[in-house]
C-alpha cells in the first residue's frame, strides 16, 4: 500500500527544448509516462503516442518521453533525438532530455514510482510505460509490448479521463 508522501505533481523534469518541465503544471491531467529510445524495436511506437496525445490531449491526456540510455539504445545528443522525432515521426508532445529510468541514478521520478508502485513501475525496457490519475498518483503500468493504442491502455486512460 503506497503512503505516497510525494506525488507526481512534485517532481520536475529539464524538457528537450532546454526549460523545466513542472509536473504541477499537469494538475488535473492524466499523464502517460513512457521512457523511449531512438534505436529500439519498440520505436515505431512514437507513432501511436503521437495518436493518443492527438486523439485525447483535448480531454486532458498529456504523453510525456522520455528519452533513456539506460538499455543502450539512444542517441547520446539530445538535439539529435528531437530531430529524429520531430522528421520521423511528426512529435509534437513534451519530451525531456536524455534520463535515467533504472538504477541508483533514476531520475527521482522513476524512484518514486517504484517506492510507491513496486517493481511493475520500473522500465525493464524501452516503451515502459506508467499511467498517472489525475490525483498525481500512478494508476496502472503497461509493459514495452503494450502498445500506446492498444484497448487495455485506450479503456484505461478513457476510464480515469
Amino acid at each position: 500500500m503506497a503512503d505516497y508522501e510525494k506525488i507526481f505533481f512534485d517532481f520536475k523534469i529539464e524538457s528537450i527544448n532546454g526549460e523545466l518541465i513542472h509536473f504541477n503544471d499537469y494538475k488535473n491531467k492524466v499523464i502517460l509516462v513512457v521512457n523511449t529510445a531512438s534505436y529500439c524495436g519498440f520505436t515505431k511506437q512514437y507513432e501511436e503516442l503521437q495518436e493518443l496525445w492527438d486523439t485525447y490531449k483535448s480531454q486532458g491526456l498529456i504523453v510525456l518521453g522520455i528519452p533513456s540510455n539506460s538499455f543502450n539504445q539512444e542517441k547520446t545528443n539530445n538535439l539529435e533525438i528531437k530531430k529524429f522525432c520531430e522528421v520521423n515521426f511528426n512529435i509534437n508532445f513534451p519530451l525531456s532530455i536524455i534520463t535515467e529510468v533504472k538504477g541508483k541514478n533514476a531520475h527521482d521520478l522513476f524512484k518514486w514510482a517504484e517506492k510507491n508502485y513496486g517493481k511493475s513501475a520500473v522500465p525493464k525496457w524501452n516503451f515502459h510505460k506508467i499511467l498517472i490519475n489525475k490525483d498525481g498518483k500512478i494508476e496502472d503500468t503497461f509493459v514495452s509490448f503494450t502498445k500506446p493504442m492498444s484497448k487495455k491502455i485506450v479503456q484505461k486512460i478513457e476510464e480515469i479521463l
